[in-house]
């Protein structure tokens, strides 16, 4: 099974990743998490999507704040799938981040989530990975009845409470 690459621009940004990397271990997708710069480890951030391919992976994740250009120097050194995690900051509640991770230019895109979305990366890079792994597949159609039925039992405890108020 390919690997998902992780990437963030901070330690700061590791709360987020460990989401990421609790989902993808219950799903039983493999892993690499790294720190790098977009801009003060640039080659380094550089080589690594540009190795990730004959590294054995096949989808990258990167979360960074503020100017949020890891995941974009990640999309520009690889035709992978790239997720970029918008990550909230002090000065504008990640509206920043959002916004630089989702303004890519055209012929480099980057697939965004939601600001803080590790989860979501997670669940969309297994996704990707399951196009061309049915067992993986099947894990992910596993994870979403459990968690609807998760739903159904809190909307029955609901119904329980409110029909003995009435």
């Amino acid at each position: 099974m390919k690997k998902v690459g992780i990437v963030m621009g901070s330690d700061s940004d590791l709360p987020i990743l460990r989401k990421a990397m609790d989902t993808l271990s219950d799903l039983g997708v493999p892993y690499e998490c790294h720190i790098y710069s977009a801009h003060r480890t640039p080659e380094e951030a550089g080589a690594f999507a540009r190795n990730a391919r004959a590294n054995g992976m096949g989808v990258i994740i990167a979360a960074a704040g503020m100017a949020a250009h890891l995941a974009g120097a990640m999309a520009a050194n690889t035709t992978l799938p790239v997720i970029g995690i918008p990550c909230k900051s002090t000065c504008l509640d990640g509206i920043d981040a959002l916004l630089s991770t989702v303004q890519m230019p055209s012929g480099i895109p980057v697939a965004t989530v939601a600001i803080n979305g590790g989860v979501n990366a997670a669940l969309l890079s297994a996704q990707i990975l399951a196009v061309s792994d049915e067992a993986l597949a099947e894990r992910l159609n596993a994870k979403r009845q459990k968690d609807a039925q998760k739903v159904l039992e809190k909307d029955a405890a609901l119904q329980a409470e409110l029909n003995t108020n009435q």
